[in-house]
């Protein structure tokens, strides 16, 4: 749906409020530094660079190879080796952070006390009581703190969002991803808690609750206590169930979720160039015409291919972030999806603890977790714990 204000402003309105284009938005860009250069900072400092409502206005990395290798691109931005100095620069108004899991606290506490809004990559923290503190500071501080789940600004999965929500689909009954590829593992953190992060948060935005139960099973095939294939299964309120396959070794990348209705199911590709199909196909009992008669009848229907638009996710997710420091909105990634991202992230960590048995996730920040807490006391799933 799309309209004007009347100040010149056309909102093109995607599912879940956010306001995907505007045209004439005006305010001043936020002068934003980049902390860490490794593998995801220089696409942030690419998409600052290029967003008229933000400012590269500095980049910090401990490797002064890494700095001088990105500062040369950006010879505007200052370059810091120092996150202490870099927090002292009083021009700087906000932060991203694209660092190791385990610094996301550190850092995005160190900018949030030194009065900096933060944007952080996913996840949020490495454990709930971690992201609850950072929620804790930033809203004794009026700042934004943002976790960067880019796939809520993916036009398939905003596409997808918005088949669910009109009903087109009927009731979910399930909904199967993979997402695999060969690579990249890593030494400090499970495949569960690298690629987990995108189909929890995927799942979060589309059914708009978070799951009851969840169970996984992992295995550490090349490093030792570093699990690089998981299988997670997601219990919903809604009855809806999600199989999640996660993994660093397979033959062909994959990046395919399909989503069952009582009415048509919908298959969402992100490597494909027909990201989102929807099957006009299904099944249903008829009346039986005797007694003890049971019988189905399957319907197979037209394929549609949905048109969708071919702006990058990490674009608008910038914007959003830039929007919400200037104008005091909530993000679409706002900081409590954020934090059931991780509280999911913990079940399942919980689940591998116990080999694989029921776990229930945490429903807000008080709820108690008597399978978790049980299952966190036995260790027997190696890699299992954070």
């Amino acid at each position: 749906m799309s309209g004007s204000n009347g100040n010149g402003r056309v909102h093109v309105n995607g599912s879940g409020g956010f306001l995907w284009a505007e045209r004439g938005l005006e305010f001043e860009p936020v002068s934003i530094a980049v902390v860490g250069l490794g593998y995801w900072g220089p696409n942030l400092a690419r998409n600052l660079q290029e967003c008229p409502h933000a400012r590269l206005a500095a980049l910090c990395d401990l490797s002064g190879e890494r700095l001088e290798r990105v500062g040369r691109r950006y010879p505007a931005a200052r370059c810091y080796q120092s996150l202490d100095m870099l927090l002292d620069d009083p021009e700087i108004e906000a932060v991203a952070v694209a660092t190791p899991v385990s610094t996301h606290h550190r850092i995005a506490a160190a900018a949030l006390n030194a009065g900096k809004h933060v944007f952080v990559e996913k996840p949020l923290a490495a454990s709930s009581e971690e992201g609850r503190e950072l929620a804790e500071i930033a809203e004794l501080e009026g700042l934004v703190l943002m976790p960067g789940h880019t796939f809520l600004y993916s036009p398939p999965v905003r596409t997808v969002r918005s088949l669910i929500d009109s009903g087109e689909l009927g009731e979910i009954y399930f909904i199967s991803s993979s997402r695999v590829n060969l690579g990249l593992h890593q030494a400090d953190t499970s495949v569960v808690w690298d690629l987990g992060p995108h189909d929890f948060s995927i799942l979060r935005y589309w059914l708009q609750e978070t799951p009851l139960y969840a169970s996984a099973l992992t295995r550490s095939c090349i490093l030792s206590d570093v699990p690089d294939i998981a299988f997670v299964s997601l219990e919903f309120p809604s009855q809806t169930i999600a199989h999640v396959e996660l993994s660093w070794l397979a033959p062909a990348k994959l990046r395919r979720t399909a989503i069952v209705g009582s009415r048509k199911m919908a298959i969402y590709d992100d490597t494909s160039t027909e990201p989102v199909r929807v099957f006009d196909s299904g099944v249903h009992p008829n009346d039986p015409e005797t007694f003890g008669e049971f019988r189905l009848s399957y319907r197979t229907g037209d394929i549609l291919s949905l048109h969708v638009s071919a702006e990058e996710p990490l674009g608008l997710e910038v914007l959003d972030f830039c929007r919400a420091v200037r104008t005091g909105s909530t993000p679409l990634s706002s900081t409590e999806i954020g934090l059931e991202v991780v509280r999911m992230m913990e079940a399942v960590d919980g689940s591998l603890a116990a080999n694989g048995a029921r776990v229930a996730t945490a429903t807000g920040p008080e709820a108690e977790l008597p399978l978790l807490e049980e299952a966190a006391t036995s260790k027997t799933s190696k890699g299992a714990l954070r």
